[in-house]
């Protein structure tokens, strides 16, 4: 996934129309390097659909409006990585930052159960695949 999939996926993710955040970066006033000023909501559009490369000093403008660090933008783990886990992206992200406030005997028992999971559908997937050879 390439950053203007993570962009664009991140845009659907918050429920954002592309007008909306084409909108929502105008009014953040980025500069562009190149003109001096903000780009126009065409240019951003060309962005998003992967028409115009991304200028790298849009990304902090682009972070804030979709409410993600920079760094996530970047980010291509597991997480985005299957259809699965892109359903459930946001709700996964919200459970992780809940676990801090998690005291360490509720952590540890949330990381028994989840490995305890992890090897039952293991188990169940050897199973399935011998009985099917």
């Amino acid at each position: 996934m390439d950053i203007i999939e993570k962009i664009n996926y991140l845009i659907k993710e918050k429920g954002l129309s592309k007008k909306d955040f084409a909108e929502s970066l105008q009014n953040l006033q980025p500069t562009l390097k190149s003109t001096g000023n903000p780009p126009n909501i065409q240019t951003i559009y060309g962005y998003l659909n992967g028409k115009r490369e991304l200028k790298v000093e849009l990304i902090p403008y682009i972070a804030e409006v979709l409410g993600v660090s920079e760094q996530e933008l970047f980010s291509f783990d597991i997480e985005y990585a299957t259809e699965y886990n892109i359903r459930y992206s946001e709700e996964i992200r919200e459970l992780i930052d809940l676990l801090a406030y998690a005291p360490k005997a509720v952590r540890e028992e949330i990381k028994e159960l989840l490995l305890e999971i992890k090897t039952f559908s293991k188990n169940r997937l050897k199973s399935i695949k011998s009985n099917n050879n």
